[in-house]
């Protein structure tokens, strides 16, 4: 049985009144690789400064060999740390900078010798012993101050995001031989990294932080195909996460459809986060798999192509769009136009209705037809009341160039999906020809001009649009009435495959109960 080295003792931390660490308990074994993963803000490297005696806890134990050193100085801890940039002297050779700390210790030039030659082959820089530190590559560097850190022979080495400032091609070759030089020590390491490649690569045991506090222990295989909750698995590796219903043990439900899992031990009925991972997902023919899907998208990864397949619709409403000719109003006299279109609104907001919102909804606007230039809109009529109805708005300016339009005060009919647990609403709504054919971005101003919302029935956060659909050509668009159709985004899931699929490919899908995994929701 591994020996417990380090008992991290519900350690808490604040600054002023900001709360870091709320509580932090964790068991660090000797001869151990432990990530404290998370991102920026969890409180990692809070916490490793407490450990190195960088920090001191505000509540709580920092136990090491039975001895608690919460309040013990960095400099007298069995514990050292390689940062983030380093920090080699630069005015010292590798053999210096790794020689630093045995010479404070006034130890014999033979056995510095002799260490730091050991130091300079474990970290692979024979030949660089009198190499100017500040000419080195960004990985020499670290192997510099690896051996550094090393050479005082600690019971503990401490990492702090120190693969940061390399490039990926030799962040991935260091994680490598990180891994190698800690099984060569034989002691402890614990890294601080956001990045959860590093932490698969790399450990033996990973700790995933969220606010301050810990969310999951495990072994990297642990968190990765059984991540606790949605949080963990959508930090380590790409993850599927589908809302659904534990209907009893080893049998969940999605989307209308029920699908045998290994999971149990929830309640009946119970709400749940099922995940699934990409490469756990296989293409199949149409019709021959566990459900249908189109390929909307394919991208290609170098080994894989990673494909994201539509297997429902989303929630979608449609509304008409009226299309008037010309609004133009000219007076001649005063050399002025004025425009606006008609518009629905919905009858909750009568009453916060202001001249402003008035003026945009309706894009009312005059202008001198001499020099282009805008007009101030001086009358803003209108008697609306908190009932439905059709009632006149007049727009007027000094000059007497008016306009009226009609607004539709009507009550909203909102379209509800309980299986994607949302809701859209949208309303009829009047243009003219030429703001159609002016838009640089339709879809957002369609969007716009709809007052289109889509939300969440669970917890009422918005929802993105994220298709609108039209049959009508915008650049030839003649007036009359046509129907445009708000959605959102539909069921999609992303897979990994060897094969070749192409865009708007009808497919299914298949996958084993055990590809299943159903978490608890967070917050209970």
């Amino acid at each position: 049985m591994a020996k417990k080295l380090i008992q991290i003792q519900n350690v808490v931390k604040t600054f002023e009144d900001q709360v870091v660490l709320k509580g932090i308990s964790l068991d660090i074994n000797e001869n151990e690789f432990v990530t404290l993963l998370g991102p920026s803000g969890c409180g990692k490297t809070t916490l490793l400064r407490i450990i190195a005696g960088f920090l001191m806890p505000t509540e709580g134990k920092i136990i090491m060999d039975g001895q608690d050193i919460a309040n013990v100085p960095a400099y007298k801890r069995d514990v050292n740390t390689v940062f983030q940039h380093y920090a080699l002297f630069p005015h010292l050779d590798v053999y210096d900078n790794i020689a630093f700390g045995l010479k404070l210790k006034k130890q014999p030039k033979d056995i510095i010798d002799q260490k730091v030659m050991r130091m300079i082959s474990l970290v692979g820089l024979e030949g660089f012993e009198h190499k100017d530190v500040t000419l080195m590559s960004g990985g020499q560097q670290q192997r510099v101050a690896i051996a550094r850190a090393l050479v005082n022979e600690p019971r503990v080495l401490l990492l702090d995001e120190s693969l940061s400032a390399l490039d990926k091609n030799l962040r991935k070759e260091m994680q490598l031989e990180l891994k190698e030089i800690q099984q060569e020590v034989g002691i402890t390491f614990i890294f601080v990294t956001h990045d959860q490649e590093e932490a698969l690569t790399m450990s033996d045991k990973i700790v995933v932080l969220k606010d301050g506090e810990i969310e999951q222990v495990g072994t990297p295989t642990e968190i990765y195909n059984e991540p606790i909750n949605e949080y963990c698995a959508r930090f380590i590796g790409d993850s599927n996460i589908i809302d659904g219903v534990m209907k009893k043990d080893n049998l969940v439900s999605f989307d209308d459809a029920d699908y045998e899992c290994v999971d149990y031990g929830f309640g009946t009925n119970e709400k749940v986060d099922i995940m699934i991972r990409p490469e756990d997902i296989d293409i199949v023919p149409r019709n021959h798999g566990l459900l249908n899907g189109e390929v909307k998208s394919v991208l290609f990864k170098g080994v894989h192509y990673e494909v994201i397949a539509e297997t429902s619709s989303g929630t979608s409403k449609t509304v008409t769009m009226h299309v008037t000719g010309e609004r133009d109003v000219t007076n001649e006299e005063a050399h002025e136009k004025i425009s606006a279109t008609s518009f629905m609104m919905d009858l909750e907001d009568v009453e916060n209705l202001t001249d402003s919102e008035v003026i945009a909804r309706a894009n009312a606007q005059a202008w001198n037809v001499d020099t282009n230039e805008d007009v101030s809109l001086s009358t803003v009529e209108y008697d609306i009341k908190p009932e439905t109805g059709e009632y006149k708005c007049r727009f007027a300016t000094d000059n007497g160039t008016e306009i009226t339009i009609k607004i539709l005060v009507v009550k909203p009919v909102a379209v509800e999906d309980m299986s994607n647990e949302e809701s859209i609403q949208a309303f009829d709504f009047y243009r003219s020809v030429d703001e159609i054919k002016e838009s640089v971005a339709l879809d957002t101003d369609l969007i716009r001009w709809a007052d289109a919302y889509a939300w969440n029935l669970e917890d009422d956060s918005r929802v993105e649009i994220w298709d609108v659909k039209y049959d009508f050509d915008d650049e030839n668009i003649t007036p009359g009435d046509y129907k445009v159709t708000f959605s959102t985004k539909g069921r999609e899931l992303k897979l990994e495959t060897t094969d070749r699929y192409e865009e708007g490919q009808r497919i299914g899908l298949r996958w084993n109960p055990d590809d299943i995994h159903v978490m608890r929701k967070m917050g209970k």
